[in-house]
């Protein structure tokens, strides 16, 4: 049978990780449909049927899906389920919300977060965060599985004609309503695909000193992260958060700064290219996973840091 993957886009334009799901979703089985959601979405299911890998794109089009809600996406998703052998999502923020409420519906056991497809019915997962990895078979006739995006390259976005066929509505949730949209406007790239990240943790003291690290990100044009220490203590933002129960990223260059490294943030980063640590604690577990470490004050390395990139800029221009 064939397998179905939800797109998670903003009805403009595709969120990158729905194309590293699509890479692993047709690793899965070739015949692989996405069901697009939402409301004057014409552009992203357009964009879905150029990719290689999609054999065709289905577009559910109402008002009631101009904002996402699980509520609504659900009954959607299990009107469309029943030829499919496959429910197949990324395992964001997105996904965590959205597919066990459609694997509890089917009756089934999901299979979450995998990082390698063995078969179609058997896959490789992190677990006790990320220190050992899980094979899993799934017995279950639907399978509902989320993918570590991360794990996998980005299909390419040309060189496909897949059909695009309407899909039928639901009636909308009578138990959750959309009420209003917060969204934070930022330059920087996105935390969770970037390049380059770097992270401060409880060391960094307050959140006022976090425009240490804000000024080394805006000369590396790099996204910002924290461990969960600093975000509990409210130095900033839980959409910075990385880890275990934050994002998980696998950039270019990480750098950590004043991050003990704690087993759950290790999870969420572990495996970027390069890592960098500079923590004054000698000891810190932070160190056993860098590449590079610098044992010091972190406020006495970041601004030699800037100053360094400040030099580099001016020879450069």
């Amino acid at each position: 049978m064939s397998v179905l993957l939800i797109a998670e886009h903003n009805n403009k334009e595709i969120k990158p990780f729905t194309l590293n799901a699509i890479t692993a979703a047709s690793q899965i089985n070739d015949d692989l449909h996405v069901l697009v959601i939402g409301k004057n979405a014409d552009p992203v299911a357009k964009s879905l049927s150029e990719v290689p890998n999609v054999k065709k794109v289905i577009h559910v089009d109402n008002d009631i899906y101009e904002n996402y809600i699980a509520e609504n996406y659900t009954p959607v998703i299990l009107k469309h389920a029943e030829n499919y052998s496959h429910i197949v999502c990324s395992a964001n923020t997105f996904g965590k919300n959205l597919m066990p409420r459609i694997a509890a519906l089917l009756d089934t056991s999901q299979v979450s977060d995998i990082i390698k497809v063995i078969s179609e019915d058997t896959f490789l997962r992190p677990i006790y965060a990320g220190n050992a990895f899980a094979t899993v078979k799934s017995t279950d006739k639907k399978k509902c599985v989320t993918i570590r995006p991360t794990s996998f390259d980005p299909a390419p976005t040309s060189g496909g004609s897949a059909e695009i066929v309407r899909g039928e509505n639901t009636d909308p949730s009578q138990n959750t309503k959309f009420v209003k949209k917060e969204e934070i406007k930022s330059d920087r790239p996105e935390l969770g695909t970037a390049r380059i990240v770097i992270s401060g943790g409880r060391g960094m003291q307050s959140g006022e000193n976090f425009k240490l690290i804000t000024a080394i990100a805006d000369k590396l044009n790099a996204a910002i992260g924290a461990s969960r220490a600093a975000v509990d203590a409210g130095y900033i933002t839980n959409d910075h958060q990385v880890g275990q129960t934050g994002k998980v990223v696998v950039p270019d260059l990480y750098i950590a700064v004043g991050i003990s490294g704690a087993i759950q943030h290790l999870a969420g980063m572990k495996e970027s290219k390069v890592i960098v640590a500079i923590n004054k604690d000698g000891e810190a577990p932070i160190f056993s996973v860098a590449d590079y470490g610098l044992e010091a004050d972190l406020f006495d390395a970041l601004p030699k840091f800037l100053e360094e990139l400040n030099k580099l800029n001016t020879i450069q221009k």
